[in-house]
Parts: structure tokens; sequence; C-alpha cells
């Protein structure tokens, strides 16, 4: 009997899928797990792996059941071997989840690091640092290692709930470069510790010099320990807290002196009328910290806090009402001399403190007091004493407030690097701009958090969890690569791209990139494979963007 050829031919959904899936190979991510992992499993850990970025990165939610995911899926375009997906059982990932943890998560993620860094050009003169809690429902009450899942400071306020921590360093703003989990209950400036002593090992491990990058956090790096412990060996890269008595002294210090250098708009992207670029200005100068000096930029933004004005606000109502009740008592008072009131009014001018936001305004008042009784037709009433009231008018000082607000809208960068170095001279706004990619490390939490991505946490073995957080790692590296490639393309043609609504952009985004082929299908005819449609200009232009051939 003759066989059809529709017989044999099979529509699938692909969309972007194979994209990601190149970026896999570029960063060697099958043949790097299958040579650091030792098993005999018929399905190579590094598929398994493979198998889970596409799944966490196509947006299926939850992420489990990855025998589901590929069911409909051309496992031989995708993973690269034609593989049933019924051998994708949760049995077999599970094994695949312990054979990975024996090989060690920490080093499997260096390494593919390390491939991108290395096959990407990356630039690692900044490493930003930081930490975020994934919460998990359930009691999760085993305590095996690697880490412990408990209650501790919840980053999503949620302390009802038992947590693990994920931190990550991070370079060229927002490529990962190490990564693994924690406590649930760790604190920041621990895990800051912890890491100063092995960041340069992560550093070395990928060849880049101790001296050639700067360690970059948020405050909670600034503590007698850590400082001391950074030493000169670490050039690093914070923010003062305002609890430390030197970050309100350099502050005032700055907005009375009046020697701001200014550094302009830093902002990459384009103002709009709603959201304009916040000005940056900044005043150079130093601070003692643990009995060493270090170097302090105390930086303004015109792009004020809304909270922190709003304080101001709340501090001038109260002022105003805390003067009003000191001065309501010599206001009621009535003097019989002239003298008295004026040294009263005199005492009420001398009442506002340094603190207060307000110049306090006397008037004197003379009041007569006529004798009693109606005067004769002809005669004036007779004066038979004169009193004496103070009045008060409360008036903003206005040099006071605008200092107010002036020091409300900065903060204060703490280093120790030089504005003299030998190799490279750090301006307050070189300082700025490198602290300011510290929000690309948020980005990638943010990722992490996405319901999109990941919305619960099935497994109840802390080693697979573990393992969980490496592979959403891994998803997060290709997804940065993906973006700063094309970012990086319409940056050297100077060009752009279509993003939203058929606006054109310079800056795309992944998740915008996957948007557009969300209408890919491929057809597949006994070993051949076809569009179902042609590939729209738009698309062209992405894969041209990402440096990939329209064949994958």
């Amino acid at each position: 009997m003759k066989t059809n050829a529709l017989d044999t031919m099979t529509i699938t959904d692909v969309q972007f899928l194979p994209i990601v899936k190149e970026y896999a190979r570029k960063i060697n991510l099958v043949g790097t797990i299958n040579r650091l992992v030792e098993t005999d499993m018929e399905i190579s850990p590094g598929t398994v792996v493979l198998g889970m970025v596409l799944d966490t990165l196509s947006g299926r939610s939850p992420l489990y059941r990855l025998m589901d995911f590929l069911e409909e899926k051309d496992t031989e375009l995708l993973l690269g071997e034609s593989i049933p997906a019924s051998r994708f059982s949760d049995h077999t990932v599970g094994r695949a989840l312990d054979k990975i943890y024996e090989g060690g998560t920490q080093k499997i993620f260096g390494q593919l690091s390390q491939n991108a860094v290395g096959g990407f050009q990356i630039e690692t003169s900044g490493a930003h640092f930081d930490t975020t809690s994934i919460r998990v429902y359930g009691d999760y009450d085993m305590q095996d290692k690697p880490f412990k899942i408990t209650y501790g400071h919840s980053k999503d306020h949620r302390p009802d709930l038992k947590q693990f921590l994920i931190e990550m360093l991070c370079v060229d703003r927002n490529i990962p470069l190490f990564g693994r989990t924690r406590d649930g209950n760790a604190s920041d400036k621990t895990l800051n510790n912890e890491l100063l002593t092995t960041v340069s090992k992560h550093m070395a491990d990928h060849g880049i010099d101790r001296n050639a990058f700067v360690y970059v956090a948020d405050s909670a790096f600034v503590t007698t320990e850590n400082l001391v412990k950074a030493g000169e060996d670490i050039k690093f890269l914070s923010r003062l807290p305002a609890t430390f008595k030197e970050c309100g002294r350099v502050i005032n210090d700055a907005v009375e002196r009046n020697e701001w250098v200014g550094m302009g708009v830093i902002a990459e992207t384009d103002e709009t009328s709603k959201r304009p670029s916040a000005c940056y200005k900044a005043f150079d100068t130093t601070v003692v910290l643990a009995e060493t000096t270090y170097r302090a930029i105390v930086v303004h933004s015109s792009a004020h806090d809304k909270r922190r004005q709003k304080r101001i606000d709340n501090h001038l109502e109260k002022n105003k009402k805390d003067l009003e009740k000191r001065v309501k008592k010599i206001l009621a008072e009535t003097y019989f001399c002239e003298e008295d009131a004026s040294a009263a009014a005199e005492k009420l001018s001398r009442l506002p403190n340094r603190t207060d936001c307000y110049i306090i305004q006397t008037t004197v008042n003379e009041i007569r007091k006529y004798r009693r009784g109606r005067p004769k037709h002809d005669e004036e009433r007779n004066v038979d004493r004169l009193e004496y009231t103070v009045d008060v008018l409360l008036i903003e000082d206005e040099s006071k407030i605008e200092n107010l607000r002036l020091e409300a809208g900065c903060f204060v960068l703490l280093t120790n690097l030089s504005s003299s170095m030998e190799k490279t001279a750090w301006s307050p706004k070189d300082l700025l701009a490198l602290y300011k990619n510290q929000a690309g490390i948020e980005r990638n939490f943010g990722f992490l958090k996405n319901p999109v991505i990941i919305n619960s946490i099935f497994l109840k073995k802390n080693s697979r969890i573990e393992v969980l957080g490496m592979i959403l790692l891994i998803s997060l590296l290709i997804w940065r690569l993906i973006e700063r490639t094309m970012r990086q393309y319409l940056d050297q043609e100077q060009t752009t791209i279509t993003g939203w609504v058929r606006r054109k952009t310079k800056r795309p985004t992944a998740f915008m990139m996957s948007t557009k082929f969300h209408t890919i299908l491929i057809i597949k005819m006994k070993n051949k494979r076809l569009l179902a449609r042609p590939l729209k200009p738009v698309q062209l232009d992405y894969l041209r963007a990402l440096d990939i051939d329209p064949n994958v």
C-alpha cells in the first residue's frame, strides 16, 4: 500500500525556541554539562537541562512535567536529537537533577558563564552583587544541605511564607557570572562578607585580574567588617547608608558649600513629557570609616523621590504646629508696658532653632483702655491705661527649605577608587554610571520572580531546588545574551528595529523579540522541514540583529 505524504507530515509550533537553542549552542550548554556530570542515563543531563531551559523561557507555567511540554514539540529540531517525549518523565528528570547536583551546580554554571564571557566578549570591569528572596508554599521541614528553607526577611513582603535566597554576581550590567541558593534567613551583610573572600577567585577563573574589576553592591555591603576585608585589594563601589553619621555630614557640607560639578543626564533611554530624564550633579569629598579614609561622592538628582518630598512637607507642617504651640502662651498674655511686650516679642523672634524652617515675625500692638462711663458732650474719652499684645506671623525660611529639599535629593556613593589612579581616572560621572548599572541585577531578579517564568516551587528536595536555581540562572544568562546581542548590533549599525506597536526602538528586549515569533510553525515531511509561512521582514530584522541564520 502506497504511503500518502500527508500521513508522515507533522506541524509543530516552535515560536522563538530555535533561537534559544542556538544561543545554548553558542555557550556549549549541552556539551559542558555532559562533560562535568558523570552518568550512565540514556538521556544526557545536558539534554535534560536544555529541555528545561526551553520550557522555562517558553512561558509555560508551572515548570514541571517536562514530558507534557515536549509532547507536541519537534525534539530533533529543539534538542538536537530525536527523543520521544515519554522519556522525559518526572522520575527521569529527577534522577538527572540529582546527578547534576553531585556534579556541582556552581562549577557547571561557572563554566557556562565563562563560555559566555569568552564567546560574546563580555565587559567585566564592573561586578554587581545582590540577593533576592524566593518564597515557597508548604512546610518544607527538611533541613538537608546545601541550604535551609526557613522564615526570614522577605523582600516580597510575605513574612508568613518560608523562603530561600538567590545571590547573584553580574557583569556588563546584567550578565550573570555567578549565582547560588542560600539560607532563607541569611543576611545580605554576611553574604557580602563571604563573597569578598571568594570574589577574586571567581574573577580569576574567568581570566580577569582582580585589579581590573570593581565590586559593586548596594548599601548592605557597607559594614566595618566588610570594609576591613575589602582592604585595598578589592576595589569597590557602594552606597553609604544614611544610618552612618558621616552620610548626613557630607550631604550637609555639600549643600552648604554649593560647589557642585554638573554631570548632566546619564539615562540611556529617551525622556518623555511624562517622564523627564533626571539631571545629576556631584560633590567629591571624603569620609572616615573604621579609621580609614574613603572617597565619597555626594550625588544630587533632579528627579526627587516623591516619598522624600512628602516627608519634608510633613516635617514643615509638624514644625509649624510645634511653633504655634510654643508661642501660644506668650500670645495669650497681656502686657502693661511697652518694654515688656517688646521683650516678649524679641524672645519669640529668637525662639526658632537650627532645625526650624520658619521665621517668626512679631508685631507689638497698643491697646487703649478707657475709663468707664460716657464722656460729656464736648469732651473726649479719657484713656485709663495702655495695654500691649504681641501678634506673630510664621514665614517660611525659603533658603533653609530649599537646602532641605536639596538634601532630600542627595545620596552618597562610597568607594576606594581614586580620582587619579595609574591606569584609570574615575570621575564622579563614571562612578555614578557604574553604580546605576546595579539596576540591571534588579531586573534580573524580576525575571526570576516573574510568574510567567516560575510561579511555584514544586520540588521537595533542597538539592533539586538548587539545581532548579541553576537552570533559572542559565535561562537568565541566555535571555540576557539575546538582549545584549541585539542592542550591540543596533548600536554598531546606528539603526533601530520595530518594537511595540510598530514603534522603532534602539533598545529591544528579549521578551519583545519573543513576541515577534509567536506564529512560527514548522512543517516536517520525513527528513525535510519547511516553514509554514515565509518569515516576515520584521522577523528577518530580528534574526539579523541576533546574528542567527534563518535556517535555524
